[in-house]
């Protein structure tokens, strides 16, 4: 199934149009952006078994991982901003220093404007309706373009937006690269972006010709830290579940395992228990193991098991785009598996001896999205405080991005700009500053010729 490239002309008149709807101040009442995300809402409900069954077709995607890891995420950060929508839209007041009496000072949201969103193919609903939540919260209108490597969901996601919004407020482009470039070529109030950091260069670059705000959410080698103390069952099992979600094809999947030396044997049972616990003794067989979304990312992901012994796993088919999990022991730090971020369920793993050696290792290397470390809580909060990532987690893989309630977002080449909840609102807002002066008293010593200033110098 191929996606028709939106035409270039049709890409302009639909910005145009957004422009000229937004110039309307049609978005800035509040009830009518809760309508909007009440209204995305029941269609994320009417069209769930239609976005469900065009994830398994383009991705394998159980229903279960599709509602858990896609929908579920998108219902959630709907409720949350209508929760708490009309707290957020409120003015803030804020400090007046006592030489700008009798003035006082607010902070006040206004959206953005005509927005952005790119979404890549590996969760092409979530990525793409989740920043729309947020969009529609601050009141912009958005331009949504999909992923042309899932055609199924791209081809419904359109068919829901069309069916719910006005084109003039939400609409979707789709199409290829080229369409890409032809997107990046409008001028808009934000793009927010979610792909590879060689992609989100591109669109930085295109961003500053009319110096648009950004926010990427890009990716990188998320590694996963098991130390002595670690729970290993448990840190096995958590790891397994992080790797194989999707197929590993998850932008903060744990790329690598940096593992203690003392408990590497003990680890590579666990693991293989809790694969066969969670998947079955035949991967392919299980009705939840998503595969690769095509034949190129097959090829790439397969080529990444000659870089080590495989101690589990590495089957594949090409045929049905499948690779069994796979651990891979003995690996070099300049293979191509340790250098490239995997997006598959290909898992390396090498062993050290002090927590110092992870640290440095870690901080050698691009700053990841994600960060996961498995053992004592203290040493956890050692390890975060001395290296850097977009987001991390102590005991645990993947979660901290199901908490709307937290920022999620990359640093460095794993992004800039965070989102979900609050976060989300803000991202698509401008924060104004604002200083409301009365009449009722006008002090002279601001005035030229500047009298009393040697008393006015000692308050400032």
């Amino acid at each position: 199934m191929n996606i028709d490239n939106t035409p270039k002309e049709r890409i302009a008149e639909i910005v145009a149009g957004q422009r000229e709807f937004f110039r309307s101040h049609a978005t800035l009442d509040i009830d009518t952006r809760l309508k909007m995300l009440r209204r995305l809402g029941e269609a994320l409900a009417k069209w769930e078994r239609p976005l469900c069954d065009a994830l398994h077709a383009d991705l394998h995607k159980s229903y279960e991982e599709a509602y858990l890891t896609e929908l579920s995420i998108v219902r959630g950060e709907i409720r949350n901003h209508l929760r708490h929508l009309k707290r957020w839209a409120r003015d803030r007041r804020r400090a007046t220093p006592l030489k700008m009496f009798p003035s006082r000072s607010r902070i006040v949201s206004e959206p953005l404007g005509v927005v952005l969103i790119v979404a890549p193919w590996n969760y092409p609903v979530q990525l793409l309706l989740n920043p729309l939540v947020g969009a529609i919260s601050a009141g912009c209108t958005a331009v949504l373009k999909p992923s042309p490597y899932t055609p199924a969901v791209a081809r419904v996601i359109e068919q829901m937006i069309a069916e719910t919004f006005d084109e003039r407020y939400i609409a979707v482009v789709q199409g290829n690269r080229e369409v890409n470039s032809q997107l990046l070529e409008q001028r808009y109030d934000l793009i927010f972006f979610t792909g590879s950091p060689s992609l989100g260069r591109i669109v930085m670059q295109a961003a500053a010709r009319n110096l648009t705000p950004v926010v990427l959410e890009l990716g990188g080698k998320s590694p996963c830290i098991v130390d002595q103390k670690a729970d290993i069952a448990v840190a096995a099992r958590r790891i397994a579940w992080g790797k194989t979600l999707n197929a590993g094809q998850t932008c903060i999947a744990p790329d690598y395992i940096l593992i203690h030396r003392s408990v590497k044997e003990r680890f590579v049972e666990e693991y293989a228990r809790a694969l066969r616990d969670m998947h079955g003794d035949d991967p392919r067989r299980s009705p939840h193991f998503v595969r690769m979304v095509n034949d190129r990312a097959f090829e790439r992901v397969r080529q990444y098991l000659a870089d080590g012994r495989i101690r589990i796993g590495g089957e594949y088919d090409a045929a049905e785009r499948y690779i069994a999990p796979a651990l891979l022991d003995e690996v070099d730090p300049s293979s191509p598996v340790m250098n490239d971020e995997i997006f598959g369920p290909v898992m390396p793993m090498i062993a050290f001896d002090a927590i110092d050696e992870a640290i440095d290792f870690v901080n050698g290397r691009e700053k990841p999205l994600a960060l996961y470390y498995f053992g004592r809580r203290s040493t956890g909060r050692r390890v975060i405080r001395l290296t850097s990532s977009g987001g991390a987690c102590i005991n645990d893989t993947i979660m901290h991005i199901a908490n709307e309630n937290i920022p999620f977002g990359g640093v460095g080449n794993s992004g800039m700009g965070g989102y979900h909840g609050r976060d989300s609102f803000e991202v698509f807002s401008h924060r104004r500053s604002l200083v409301t002066t009365p009449t009722w008293l006008d002090l002279p010593f601001r005035y030229m010729p500047y009298r009393l200033f040697r008393w006015v110098k000692r308050i400032l």
